[in-house]
């Protein structure tokens, strides 16, 4: 049990040390939601690498977070926000806002069409399918 915690410890730790260039990046604002003046913390885009790095983590606001971690909770007007972030340069963000818009687009008209007018580079779409929300 100490080494699954030490694991932890050890990913949380490298998680930490992105805050600085996850801040600069993402203008201190939630990559996702846009929210500002809110607690952000680092989010690694599943599936997670042993070493978690810039460019496969994102920014994400504390009511993100936990509607990505707890799928089935997702709020669908508070994910509207998706409709803007999947055209965000960063490929992290554009692999998390197209999973939200895949799940939600089975009951939300609005989502399914904001995925339709979309199109991704390669490598984006093989990380998008590689997990689904």
């Amino acid at each position: 049990m100490a080494k699954g915690l030490e694991k932890h410890q050890a990913k949380q730790a490298q998680l930490s040390a992105l805050g600085k260039d996850l801040t600069r990046r993402s203008g201190s604002k939630c990559e996702l939601c846009e929210a500002s003046g809110v607690s952000l913390r680092p989010y690694p885009v599943p599936p997670e690498e042993d070493e978690p790095r810039v460019d496969t983590c994102l920014f994400a606001c504390d009511l993100c977070r936990e509607q990505l971690e707890n799928p089935k909770r997702i709020d669908a007007s508070h994910w509207r926000c998706a409709a803007q972030s999947v055209w965000s340069e960063v490929p992290a963000v554009q692999v998390v806002a197209a999973r939200v818009l895949d799940r939600l687009g089975k009951t939300e008209l609005w989502a399914r069409e904001a995925l339709d007018d979309v199109f991704f580079e390669e490598e984006v779409e093989e990380w998008i399918a590689k997990q689904v929300l």
